[in-house]
């Protein structure tokens, strides 16, 4: 991908629920072999596991000069050293969090299929806003962010906008122009060669 006008930047998402064992290995790989803006891990799993994912991929990521932000845990980002923080409730937090981290820090909202929700993180100051998922899943309320607003947030709102969720090549391929970001995670991990898989997604 290159940085022309319209062409997201890949945003990865870190395996849910992996060792950090296992997700070193893993993310070293598709780094080295696809140029990723952001890293995120998800924020599930113990204190201490966490602890270990985020040392890691600071490591790895850092080495790249890749940003690292975290789902939710605030602190976690501040003893580790990460980036910052990806909010998975909206605007709540938006304002908490960049009190807590500073200015410099990266602070994401995650806003489901919201308008609303998107706005109100917007004017509370995240760095970008996050929607999803694109297509119909059993994870979540079930409700889908259409095409039509990354439309509306691509035309009427600097913020930048990720798309994440259940994506496809074909879906891929229509929010490209609409995104600035692409979050891709799940969608590879399942696969035999993650790497591979998400050279069939990212093209």
């Amino acid at each position: 991908m290159t940085d022309q006008p319209n062409t997201p930047q890949l945003y990865l998402i870190t395996p849910v629920g992996a060792a950090a064992s296992t997700v070193g290995p893993l993310i070293a790989d598709v780094m080295d072999r696809f140029p990723v803006a952001c890293l995120r891990i998800p924020g599930t799993g113990s204190e201490d596991e966490l602890g270990r994912i985020a040392d890691l991929a600071r490591e790895i990521a850092h080495a790249r000069d890749v940003a690292v932000v975290i789902d939710d845990h605030i602190q976690l980002a501040l003893r580790h050293g990460l980036d910052g923080v990806h909010l998975t409730d909206g605007a709540r937090s938006v304002r908490y969090a960049r009190k807590e981290l500073g200015p410099d820090a990266i602070v994401g909202a995650f806003c489901g299929s919201s308008r609303h929700d998107g706005l109100n993180a917007a004017e509370a100051g995240a760095d970008y806003v996050s929607f999803g998922p694109c297509r119909s899943t059993a994870l979540g309320h079930g409700e889908i962010a259409e095409l039509d607003l990354f439309q509306w947030w691509s035309e009427m709102i600097e913020v930048p906008v990720v798309a994440e969720g259940a994506l496809t090549p074909a879906l891929i391929a229509q929010l490209a122009p609409l995104s600035d970001f692409i979050a891709l995670g799940p969608e590879i991990w399942s696969e035999g060669d993650p790497a591979e898989a998400l050279g069939m997604l990212w093209r």
